[in-house]
């Protein structure tokens, strides 16, 4: 009986292209973020509360997901 290995070369390679796509979008959030979204504090409205409130729901998705936290939770 012969045994044949896989290549995941392809799947290897595709995956460290995803995580770089990642890297790249959570450098340019830590840095907006580091800005304050660009809000200036004279100017916040309740506008600026719900376009973070939204972000940070969709953030908890990902983060809900990745650590089978809240709805994704065993």
């Amino acid at each position: 009986m012969t045994r044949r290995t896989t290549d995941n070369s392809e799947a290897l390679s595709a995956f460290i292209g995803k995580k770089a796509e990642i890297d790249a979008m959570l450098v340019r959030l830590t840095a907006l973020s580091d800005e304050h979204f660009n809000a200036h504090p004279d100017e916040v409205t309740w506008g600026h509360v719900g376009t973070l409130e939204h972000y940070a729901s969709l953030l908890e998705r990902i983060t809900d997901s990745a650590f089978g936290e809240g709805e994704h939770a065993n």
